[in-house]
Order: C-alpha cells, then structure tokens, then sequence
C-alpha cells in the first residue's frame, strides 16, 4: 500500500548528490528515501543522469565572466566588470555574477553557497530573480537551505520574482523529490489557478523521473474532496501507468471507480498503456470499464480492448458479453471481433443469438452474414470458395515426346517441304 512508504520529507543530504567532473551530468543521483526504513524507494526503468543544460539560466553575460571574478562581483565589491575582448567583450553586473555563481571552483563553493543565500533574500527583485535562475545548477553541488528559500519565493510578493520561483521550481522538483514534497504539497492545494497549474506540472514532471515519489502525491490527491484535484492527479496517471508497478494500478482502479465521470474518464486513458505493457491488469480494468456509464470511459475501452489477445478466454466472455451491450459503438465493436473469436457453426450460432434482440440495421446485416453457411446457403460463387482446388497432373514424358493427331509439325519441317515443291511463278 502507498500509504506505507514515504519519501524523506525532512531534508536531503550533501552527500547525496555529487557532480561529476565537468558540466555535462551528475555522477550520483538524487536518492529519495522511505524515512521507516531508510532504504532508498527505486525508480522503475532506466536511471538517466541528469542534464545540467537543462538547469542553467538563459545564455547571457554570466558566461563570459572569468571565474576568479565571479565570486567578488556576487558579493557586490563591485558595481560591475569590464569583459575583456578575449573573452567576449561587454560589462558585467552582479546580477551576472549570481547567474554563474555555479561555475566558482570547487574550493570556493561554500562562500557562493552563502552568497547565493543571501541573494535568495535580497532587498533588490532583480537580485532575487538571478539568484533563482542559479539556484538549480548550484543545488547539484550543494543545496542546504536553497529549497527553502525557493519556497519563500513561491509566495513572493513581486510578480516576478515569483514567477522566476515557479520556473525554478520546475527544474528543481524532478530532482529532489524529497526536498520539495512539502512545497509541493502546498502548492497542489493552492488555490490560485496559475500556481496549482504549475504544480500539477511539476508533479507530472517527478513522476516520470520518480513513479514512487508521484505516486505518493497522487495517493492523496484522489482521495480529496476537491474534484479539481482529483481531475487535474488523474491527468497524471498516464506518467506512471507503465512505471509504478501495483502502486500505479492501485491508483488506476480507484480512479475508475471514482463518482466523477471525468476522474474515471481519465484513468481509462491508461488502458492502452496497460494492454501493451500488462495485458493482464488491463484486462481485469477494462472488465469493469465496459460497464461505466460513460460515452468517454467505454471509447476507451473499445480502443484498448483491440489489444488484447483474443485467444485469451476471459477476453472472449469480454467480447460476447460487449456484443450485446446497450451501447452501439462497444455493440459493433466487440460484433466486428466475433470471427477472430470464433468461427464454423459456433459463430453462426452466436450470430442467430444476437440477431433476436439487434435492432441496429447494419449490425443485423452483419449478424446476418455471420449466421449463414455459405457453403450450403451460398450463392454459386460462395460455395466454389469452399471447392477443393483440382490437383496439377504432370504429363508423363512419353506423353511429352509422342506426337499428337492434328498436331502442326515441328519448326523448320515445313521450310524443307516447301524447298522440295518447284514455285509456280519460278516453273513458268
């Protein structure tokens, strides 16, 4: 039950995460732990290391600075710095500086840390928002106290400075999930549209990299009251259908069975997902699918049904059943796989069945087309389709060889004949 683990929601440590030598990824990712036990949760799939390209700030000035001058003009020593042409040219502004606060080295990484702090904290917007912009970069080397900090930018009284937070927010997320539950699970609840949009988006983001860390939040989330909150977590399913493993499809049968038709509309978005990767589960969920009372959840339904193995006999109750279902798209549905299911006299005596309550006229047309034996009831066409092809004779050689009556004689023959015979013309 997901109710039974939870990630480490206190804090991270140092030394779980380390950058490699470089900028290109980290050397060890992130480990999200189940604070009982203090076993690291598993991600399911493939570990992909993280792109730092993805958490620098935008291409600007910040690049150019040279490295031993970074860390002074964050500080404010000075109003700014003139880039020499060699290195690109243009003035610096601290702002820069704290942009590229990530590049100091190594031993300097506890004094940018401060720095970066206090910016986070600045009387001056635009000091804050460049110290957001490097905050995701500079957390893969150390992060203490940063997450907090960007958690107060979250409720930011300047615009912008908040919406920098949201976008930081964003990257930072899908990388500490422990770090950000808390946050995260403030904003989901957030009654502000604009900021529980960006959580949910957030959250979709944890989930592909984390399934147990999204499964987590989507646990509670549909368990709400709210209907926006369960509509907006079931969007979210679809991320972990494939990845979560019985967690995941603990989450998509509750969601099935929820009182909005569109929480359940959005968990039967999962069963194609679920017929190609665990035919088994999708079978059992698509079950008790094609019973709902949506037009929505049993066009699903259709859909993932046709991916299933029709030989499987579950699977063929399941078609037989959905042929006589109120519904006429589920009705010709499962009616277009009776032959793969079945087929000689049992097919017919099936189709002789359903043609006593089909009112639909193309469906009895077809029903029709199955209940006859057409190599009996036929046309003269038909019933040659059923014929045994005649088998191929070979002619014996002798047969070959022999010269037949009325037979033409062989080529050149009849020039020799003629070379005999005088020309009319010639003789005359």
């Amino acid at each position: 039950m997901i109710a039974s683990l939870r990630v480490n929601r206190k804090t991270v440590h140092s030394s779980e995460v380390a950058v490699c030598a470089g900028r290109s990824s980290m050397a060890r990712d992130y480990i999200a732990r189940d604070p009982r036990t203090g076993k690291a949760i598993n991600r399911r799939g493939p570990v992909a290391d993280v792109d730092i390209r993805g958490m620098l700030p935008v291409d600007g000035m910040w690049l150019r600075i040279p490295v031993h001058e970074i860390l002074p003009l964050a500080r404010g020593d000075s109003d700014g710095l003139q880039i020499s042409r060699s290195q690109g040219g243009g003035f610096a502004r601290r702002v820069d500086a704290l942009q590229a606060l990530h590049r100091v080295m190594q031993s300097q990484i506890n004094d940018a840390h401060e720095v970066l702090l206090d910016a986070l904290d600045d009387d001056e917007g635009r000091n804050r928002i460049a110290a957001l912009s490097a905050l995701p970069a500079f957390a893969l080397k150390r992060h203490d106290g940063l997450l907090q900090c960007m958690s107060d930018r979250l409720l930011d009284e300047d615009s912008q400075v908040e919406d920098a937070a949201r976008n930081c927010f964003l990257k930072v997320a899908p990388v500490f999930p422990s770090g950000c539950e808390e946050i995260l699970r403030r904003e989901l609840r957030e009654q502000r549209l604009d900021r529980r949009t960006n959580a949910f988006e957030a959250l979709r983001l944890t989930a592909e990299s984390w399934p147990e860390a999204g499964c987590l939040h989507l646990d509670e989330l549909i368990r709400e009251e709210d209907t926006d909150l369960r509509r907006r977590g079931s969007k979210i399913l679809r991320t972990i259908a494939s990845k979560a493993g019985a967690t995941g499809w603990d989450l998509i049968g509750w969601s099935l069975e929820d009182e909005d038709a569109l929480v359940r509309r959005n968990a039967s978005n999962t069963l194609i997902t679920l017929a190609n990767n665990e035919p088994a589960i999708a079978t059992i969920f698509i079950e008790a699918a094609m019973l709902d009372d949506d037009d929505g959840v049993r066009k699903s339904v259709i859909r993932a049904l046709k991916k299933l193995d029709m030989q499987n006999p579950r699977v063929n109750k399941m078609v037989i059943d959905g042929a006589r279902s109120r519904d006429y798209n589920l009705r010709k549905a499962c009616i277009d796989h009776l032959p793969i299911i079945m087929s000689g006299e049992t097919l017919r005596d099936a189709a002789t069945e359903l043609l006593k309550q089909e009112t639909r006229p193309d469906l009895r047309k077809k029903l029709s087309a199955y209940s006859i034996d057409l190599e009996i009831e036929g046309t003269e066409d038909e019933k040659n389709r059923f014929l045994a092809p005649l088998e191929r004779v070979d002619p014996l050689p002798e047969e070959i060889d022999a010269p037949r009556s009325g037979d033409s004689p062989p080529v050149g023959e009849h020039d020799k004949q003629q070379s005999g015979r005088p020309h009319s013309e010639d003789q005359a």
